[in-house]
């Protein structure tokens, strides 16, 4: 019971002290969650055997996030890394509705053109949403997200700050249901169902929200959580940012309200060439950005001078490129790309880790770099 209540005490401390000096002008830059995928530098990391982390993959995973110096962490993921080998996903890893599944059928529809799409929205989405919004019960779901919040926390232990993931939902593209192609494709020809699609989403989004809004008060949580959905890839936004603005944006907005009433900071996670949305998603109170492609276009240092809507600074949770400095540089362009982000970003509110999940192939030399690397910012600026 001691070790519990010392464990409890520093997590209220560590929740405090997160409170007390968030983005305050700092000498320093902390380190923001990471996610390696090869298992043995994992293991490395952590300082464990090989084929810990098969056998006790949580443990190893928290233990490898402190050794990177992790300060704040919102996935929670411990066996991440187990989906895919050595050298990624494997051969027979199961066809989705987006990586080339030969048949996607969904409560009895066979998803093969834009109309079935519709199809599935009128009869079967649509209802099942409004029976999960007469069924809601806000309080209940407030206190689910508390206790999993704080479950998670003390997983992570006192070091490492538990921030919210995975329990503010807004309207979505459903690529991942539909697939890409008649899914955008219904997108295209019957927009005015796509509107209806986000509305619905975000009529249930902002009920599950109002409970979000709810356990951040009663649970004490940190006001931090981040936005996850990829709507662009390296060209651009998956769609015209016009039709974004009438079809998805309002209802966006909508249901957020919420969690941005009660000072909740948003972060949205950025995939590909987001630009085009950066200025409009600021608008709506996001108050911040993670994980950039800079070769696709994202303009970090355009983005780190752009101010919130209150005027305040933006949160940047910036990182070096998973896809062309760790996989194909050396340790040197690590530590250029470091020095380059820290150069470039905002006075208060940098963070610092990788732009998003470190692949296999990745050379150990260069993850040495970037740890080395990290380590070093979190003392000097």
């Amino acid at each position: 019971m001691r070790h519990f209540m010392r464990d409890h005490i520093e997590i209220e401390e560590t929740h405090k002290r997160h409170r007390l000096h968030f983005q305050r002008p700092t000498g320093r830059v902390p380190t923001h969650e990471m996610n390696v995928m090869e298992w043995r530098f994992i293991e490395r990391l952590a300082g464990a055997r090989e084929g810990d982390y098969r056998r006790d993959p949580e443990a190893v995973y928290v233990a490898y996030q402190r050794a990177m110096g992790v300060c704040m962490l919102g996935q929670f993921i411990p066996d991440n890394a187990l989906s895919m080998g050595s050298a990624g996903y494997e051969a027979d890893t199961p066809r989705t509705a987006t990586t080339g599944a030969a048949r996607i059928v969904l409560d009895g529809i066979a998803i093969d053109s834009p109309e079935a799409v519709c199809e599935h929205l009128e009869r079967v989405a649509w209802p099942r949403r409004r029976a999960q919004a007469a069924a809601f019960d806000e309080a209940e779901r407030a206190a689910q997200i508390v206790a999993r919040e704080r479950d998670l926390q003390r997983r992570c232990g006192p070091e490492i700050l538990k921030t919210g993931y995975g329990f503010v939902p807004f309207p979505s593209f459903a690529y991942g249901a539909y697939g890409y192609e008649n899914y955008f494709m219904a997108y295209a020809l019957y927009p005015e169902v796509l509107e209806r699609d986000f509305a619905s989403q975000a009529d249930l989004c902002l009920l599950h929200n109002r409970a979000a809004a709810r356990a951040f008060a009663e649970g004490d949580l940190p006001p931090f959580y981040r936005l996850d959905h990829d709507m662009a890839d390296g060209r651009g936004l998956l769609v015209d940012v016009r039709s974004l603005e009438r079809l998805w944006l309002p209802h966006f907005a909508r249901c957020l309200e919420p969690v941005l009433r009660a000072g909740v900071r948003l972060v949205w996670h950025c995939d590909g060439n987001l630009m085009d949305l950066v200025p409009r998603l600021i608008d709506v109170g996001v108050r911040g950005f993670q994980g950039f492609q800079y070769e696709c276009g994202m303009d970090y240092p355009a983005i780190c001078r752009m101010k919130a809507a209150d005027g305040g600074d933006l949160l940047i949770m910036a990182g070096v490129s998973v896809t062309r400095t760790l996989p194909r540089g050396r340790p040197q362009d690590v530590r250029r790309e470091l020095a380059w982000l820290v150069d470039n970003g905002p006075p208060t509110g940098l963070f610092l880790g990788a732009s998003s999940s470190i692949t296999p192939g990745v050379p150990w030399e260069n993850l040495q770099a970037l740890v080395e690397g990290l380590r070093h910012y979190r003392q000097h600026r």
